[in-house]
């Protein structure tokens, strides 16, 4: 059974439309997607009828089980990053179309116009190690831009610095979104892109001892010289994605929502502004998996957007335990 009207997902304008969605994709997960399903019968006590009564599913289970509704046949499965030891998050997709128009919309929303730039993609661990959600993205948008300059980079920084130039004689903002590790290594190079729009996707993957949010972007505003760098906040379980585009701040697109839950008892959201704990996401495009998920992320709320702090070091999110086959 599909989902009544999915585009009504990138229709929403006001709480009230958020929150009359978000607990009819609760009613529709809870009977077709069984691990969600089985999880929400443990611990729910009555109905939700607000998002802080809606359970969120431990971010773990797409590594253990398949969070999919039964009832339809997955389009592609995109796998998380991860060492050769780790077992990599599996998300099944039913819908192409859905992840599509929602990274399409919340990139132009705040970073512009994809026929205005050139976009220059760092990602080499995510294309070696292949099935990305998130190379599947840029090769996407790389389309979008309608460019021939816009090209997936792996060690030709030759090419880079060429093309930087020459999307900048064509009159459109060049664009390059990398993993952290990469774009450290692009310091190296000793070269300016004070015109170009930087982003990072975040973590270094093994290859570089891991920096604070702050540090990072110091180091990289340093040493490409540029003003300010922007992050997207996005993961394989996830078909939504958030920009920073400034002070390292998060804004969502209206069909997203962050909500930071209780480091000591996972099941208590905390309603006060500026309180570090644990990320929940809704992220209503998530319509044949899950819309509510627990991340391993540690952040923080202030004035509408949310703020990364780093994550759980060495456990896991308190409550996977519950669904051990």
């Amino acid at each position: 059974m599909r989902f009544t009207n999915p585009q009504r997902v990138f229709q929403i304008d006001t709480e009230e439309a958020f929150l009359s969605l978000a607990l009819e994709l609760f009613d529709y997960q809870s009977t077709h997607v069984p691990v969600y399903r089985d999880y929400c019968k443990l611990i729910l006590k009555k109905s939700p009828t607000a998002l802080h009564e809606i359970p969120f599913l431990p971010i773990d289970f797409f590594k253990s089980h398949l969070v999919k509704s039964t009832q339809l046949d997955s389009q592609i499965t995109f796998k998380s990053s991860g060492t050769s030891n780790q077992i990599r998050s599996q998300h099944q997709i039913c819908d192409l179309t859905i992840y599509e128009e929602s990274f399409v919309l919340s990139y132009e929303k705040h970073l512009g116009k994809l026929e205005n730039h050139v976009i220059f993609a760092l990602l080499p661990n995510y294309i070696e190690q292949g099935e990305s959600s998130l190379v599947y993205m840029v090769q996407h948008l790389i389309t979008l831009t309608k460019s021939n300059l816009s090209k997936f980079v792996l060690h030709d920084i030759h090419a880079l610095k060429t093309g930087y130039q020459d999307a900048l004689q064509a009159g459109k903002t060049p664009v390059i979104i990398g993993v952290s590790y990469a774009l450290l290594d692009l310091i190296d190079q000793d070269f300016s892109f004070e015109h170009a729009l930087i982003i990072e996707t975040g973590g270094m993957k093994g290859r570089r001892k891991e920096l604070s949010k702050s540090a990072l972007h110091e180091t990289l505003s340093a040493g490409l010289n540029v003003k300010n760098i922007y992050s997207e906040y996005g993961m394989t379980e996830l078909l939504s994605q958030a920009y920073a585009t400034k002070h390292g701040l998060f804004g969502t697109p209206n069909w997203m929502r962050v909500l930071i839950r209780d480091t000591d008892d996972p099941l208590h959201l905390l309603n006060a502004e500026g309180k570090t704990g644990g990320i929940n996401v809704i992220d209503l495009a998530n319509i044949y998996s899950c819309s509510f998920i627990a991340t391993q992320d540690l952040g923080k709320i202030n004035n509408n957007q949310f703020e990364i702090l780093g994550r759980f070091d060495h456990s896991d999110i308190r409550g996977c335990n519950l669904l051990i086959n």
